[in-house]
């Protein structure tokens, strides 16, 4: 039997959202991000380029917002991206454990799309078929290197060892 003083103990410790392959990934509340993400020894550290949309509409002018789409759009095509980059090395999004956004300000509104990106990143994150939850940081920043993007994705993964 676990004495009362030691269940009121764990009960105070956020409760871990995923274990996977030694991972331990660290949550609280509902927001969809880990607050800490602990790795095993002996794990592969992959990093990857932050990277932007592909143009989306290629009769629009290059480099314009209308190639690249909103923020939403630019989000789900950045993250199509990087998934198919973690499939060349044999990984998948849930093997993300630390992300960082940066994102621009739609010229159109003057303000950051956050409930745009929010949208497109939890189609990858967080769901039934994929509950990993890497680390996250959004960032406001002036500009991107593509005039035409409102956002820029890069993420570090990680690779355990076999067993």
């Amino acid at each position: 039997m676990i004495p009362a003083a030691a269940l009121t103990a764990l009960a105070a410790f956020p409760a871990l959202a995923h274990a996977e392959g030694g991972v331990i990934r660290h949550g609280e509340g509902k927001f969809p991000i880990s607050t800490a993400v602990e790795v095993p020894a002996g794990a592969t550290t992959i990093y990857l380029s932050g990277m932007g949309a592909p143009v989306q509409a290629k009769t629009a002018p290059p480099k314009s917002l209308e190639a690249y789409g909103d923020t939403r759009a630019q989000t789900l095509a950045s993250l199509q991206r990087i998934e198919g980059e973690l499939k060349k090395l044999n990984l998948t999004m849930g093997d993300v454990v630390q992300m960082h956004i940066y994102m621009v300000a739609d010229p159109r509104t003057k303000q950051l799309d956050f409930d745009g990106m929010m949208k497109a990143y939890t189609q990858y994150f967080g769901t039934e078929k994929q509950p990993n939850l890497p680390v996250r940081s959004a960032f406001a920043v002036a500009q991107l290197a593509n005039p035409g993007w409102l956002i820029e994705i890069e993420v570090t993964a990680v690779r355990t060892p076999k067993k």
